[in-house]
C-alpha cells in the first residue's frame, strides 16, 4: 500500500475546529435523543422496540463521537485510526437508521429481508474499511449513498404506514445526507467539511424527528 494512498487530508487549525465543533454539536444532541428514545420505547414496553431505540440512538451517538475526535486531535498515528473508525461509523448509523424503520414501518417479510441486507453491507463495508484504509473513498461514498436509499425497495410499505409529515422526513433526511455529498468531494470549496458536517445533522435530525414523532408510536 503506497504513502501517498494513505495520506489524511491537512485541514487547516481553523477547519479542524469547525470540522471537530459541527459534530461534537451531533454528540450532545445524540446523547438527549438517546434519552429521549430510550424513555419512549420503555413506555411500549417491548423489548424488541426498546433495542431498536437502544441500536439507533447509540449508533447516532458513535458516528459524532468517532468524527468529533477524528478531528480534535493532531496528526498522529492515534488519527488515522480515528479515520477508519469514523468511516466506519458511518455503516453503523445507516444500519442503525434502518433498524426501526424495518422493524416497526415495513414490517415482514420486506423489513426483515431490508434490515439483513443492510446490516450485512455494513458488516462487509466495515471490515472493507480495516483491510483498505484510506482506499477507494470513492467506492465508499457510493456504497452509503447506495445502502441510505435501499429502503426505495420498500417505497410502497413506507407510504402505507407512514403519514406524509413522516415520509417528509424522512425523504428530507435521505436529501441532506446526499446533497452534503457534494460538499465532502469538492475539496476548493472552503470549510467543505464542516458544511458536509452540517448537512449530516440535519439528516441525523431529520430522521431522528421521523422516529420519534412517527415510527415509534406507531408500536
Amino acid at each position: 500500500m503506497s504513502k501517498s494512498s494513505t495520506a489524511l487530508h491537512r485541514y487547516s487549525v481553523l477547519e479542524e475546529i469547525f470540522n471537530a465543533s459541527t459534530h461534537g454539536v451531533g454528540v450532545l444532541l445524540g446523547v438527549v435523543g438517546l434519552i429521549l428514545l430510550t424513555m419512549k420505547a420503555l413506555n411500549i414496553a417491548d423489548g424488541a422496540i426498546l433495542a431498536a431505540a437502544l441500536i439507533y440512538g447509540i449508533s447516532i451517538i458513535l458516528l459524532f463521537a468517532a468524527s468529533t475526535l477524528y478531528h480534535a486531535i493532531p496528526h498522529t498515528p492515534t488519527k488515522r485510526v480515528l479515520r477508519t473508525i469514523d468511516h466506519c461509523a458511518i455503516y453503523l448509523l445507516i444500519a442503525g437508521t434502518y433498524t426501526p424503520f424495518t422493524l416497526m414501518v415495513i414490517g415482514n417479510p420486506m423489513g426483515a429481508i431490508i434490515m439483513a441486507l443492510v446490516w450485512g453491507l455494513a458488516v462487509a463495508g466495515i471490515i472493507f474499511k480495516i483491510f483498505f484504509v484510506g482506499r477507494f473513498h470513492t467506492i465508499s461514498l457510493i456504497t452509503y449513498l447506495g445502502m441510505g436509499w435501499l429502503g426505495l425497495l420498500a417505497a410502497f410499505e413506507i407510504a402505507h404506514n407512514l403519514p406524509p409529515t413522516g415520509i417528509a422526513l424522512l425523504v428530507g433526511g435521505g436529501l441532506a445526507y446526499s446533497l452534503g455529498t457534494i460538499f465532502f468531494k469538492v475539496k476548493a470549496i472552503p470549510f467543505n467539511h464542516a458544511i458536509w458536517h452540517l448537512f449530516v445533522l440535519a439528516g441525523c435530525i431529520l430522521h431522528f424527528l421521523a422516529v420519534y414523532y412517527f415510527v415509534l408510536p406507531l408500536a
